[in-house]
């Protein structure tokens, strides 16, 4: 992988640039996923909160999830491009938007979340491990 890689949100008045690796990255069919994205699924990567640097103004929508934590999805105010997500459980992370990245392909999905809430026409990778529930940290790839 090449880094940095970078990405935005569809206007432009969001960038990022991160400088590490993903640590994790995958689909999820959560409900707050599904609406926030627009389709069937959201798609992330897991970046550690000190390697992503951020310009310009986000909007953000704090939601419970379904664990009892708390997701602040963070977007442009513009655009209403999602940009990143954090989530309580898992403080130093930041989530970015498959989606926002420049480059699609920095994106290699290891891991789906939330089968059992998933669309039967949003089909995924069989060979990917699959959860019906967001799974304990220490059982993801």
């Amino acid at each position: 992988m090449n880094l940095p890689f970078e990405g935005g949100c569809l206007c432009g008045a969001v960038r990022y640039e991160c400088s590490a690796e993903p640590v994790i990255a995958g689909h999820c069919h959560c409900e707050h996923c599904r609406r926030s994205s627009g389709t069937g699924h959201g798609s992330h990567l897991g970046v550690p909160e000190a390697a992503v640097k951020i310009t310009g103004e986000l909007s953000v929508f704090e939601a419970p999830t379904d664990a009892g934590n708390t997701v602040a999805r963070h977007f442009c105010p513009t655009c209403g491009g999602p940009v990143h997500s954090l989530n309580s459980s898992m403080q130093g992370m930041v989530f970015l938007r498959a989606s926002s990245l420049d480059d699609l392909e920095v994106f290699q999905p290891q891991v789906i979340v939330y089968t059992g809430q998933q669309a039967s026409w949003d089909k995924m990778d069989p060979s990917l491990p699959s959860f019906e529930g967001m799974p304990p940290p220490d059982t993801l790839p």
